[in-house]
């Protein structure tokens, strides 16, 4: 069966390990697009660390958990958002304010929304 979204496969393997109280998960395939979002997770301090396996074929992701995670999906389709949209979009995918980050695509880069907004760009809606 063809995988449609390798992001959303990696989140939810990552969020039914939480909800299962495992320690670490392994994710695969792996691609640039996992690892930047990864990275911006761990920045915010919601995974440990994770450790890149190249296996030559499509590669493997081992994150550590710890147990700070409560949701964390894609958003599909990839919305198209402008600097001055991001309020917008934080109170309508968020829960409270200051709870949560939107995780976007810029031509800067794979950022959250703050960022985003310090560097005044737009971009698309990861998740």
């Amino acid at each position: 069966m063809v995988r449609v979204s390798v992001l959303n496969d990696c989140l939810k393997s990552i969020i039914n390990a939480e909800k299962m109280g495992r320690r670490q998960v392994l994710i695969r395939p792996s691609s640039k697009v996992i690892v930047k979002f990864l990275s911006v997770m761990q920045k915010h301090g919601y995974i440990g660390e994770f450790d890149i396996i190249d296996d030559h074929r499509s590669g493997k992701i081992v994150v550590q958990l710890i147990g700070r995670l409560n949701k964390c999906g894609v958003i599909s389709p990839r919305f198209d958002v402008k600097q001055d949209d991001i309020e917008k979009w934080v109170a309508y995918l968020l829960p409270s304010r200051q709870f949560g980050f939107i995780v976007l695509t810029t031509s800067a880069g794979i950022m959250d929304h703050d960022e985003a907004r310090r560097k005044k760009t737009g971009g698309k809606i990861l998740g």
